[in-house]
């Protein structure tokens, strides 16, 4: 009897700027089937997409137009989840290194004012409050998450839940089939494992 394969349940985008081990850990850890892929027809017809993210919106660009997966990815209609860099380069625009992004969230990325007591880049644990997304189910209020980043997404209409360091800021963004998460839900311990099963369930 011929073994019957099984279609990954994420597809994670893989480009020059992935967060790719911490993603397949934190997925695995969850008993999640993943491939990690750039091609476009695997992206079209995958069950769910997480776009990773660690490093600069500058080269991080460049190697999603090198492999034209600038063009795919506003046209995916299945749940999609950028985390980090990943999230950042779903909007319209970024101050690091004067970037076009891929502008799905119409807002700006900008860099953290400087403020007495604040050290910037922000890396640490911060809490999430104002939770209105179904990525937030059975989070509690003014939970935990992991951040590591200088540029931010301001509060808008696609603000779903925020997190206040120097001033309050977009924790995670939702528009349509677009999830994105400016914390390391990889690395954020239950309240990121609980993020990601959340995402699944989607």
């Amino acid at each position: 009897m011929t073994k019957e394969i099984l279609k990954p349940q994420v597809s994670i985008i893989k480009y020059n700027a992935g967060n790719i081990m911490s993603v397949i850990y934190a997925l695995e850890r969850i008993g999640a089937t993943y491939e990690l892929t750039d091609d476009p027809q695997k992206l079209e017809n995958a069950e769910k997409i997480i776009f990773p993210g660690v490093g600069e919106a500058g080269s991080a660009m460049k190697s999603l137009k090198e492999s034209g997966l600038d063009k795919l990815i506003p046209h995916l209609k299945q749940p999609f989840l950028g985390t980090c860099v990943g999230m950042q380069l779903l909007c319209a625009h970024s101050e690091e290194s004067d970037t076009d992004c891929l502008g799905i969230f119409d807002i700006p990325i900008i860099k953290f004012p400087k403020k007495a007591g604040f050290k910037i880049p922000q890396t640490g644990w911060n809490s999430i409050t104002n939770l209105k997304t179904p990525l937030c189910e059975h989070v509690n209020e003014e939970a935990y998450v992991y951040y590591n980043h200088g540029y931010y997404a301001p509060l808008c209409d696609f603000t779903v839940a925020q997190t206040d360091y120097v001033l309050p800021y977009s924790a995670i963004l939702q528009k349509d089939n677009f999830y994105a998460c400016q914390f390391h839900s990889e690395i954020s311990g239950m309240v990121g494992q609980q993020i990601f099963q959340n995402f699944l369930a989607l």
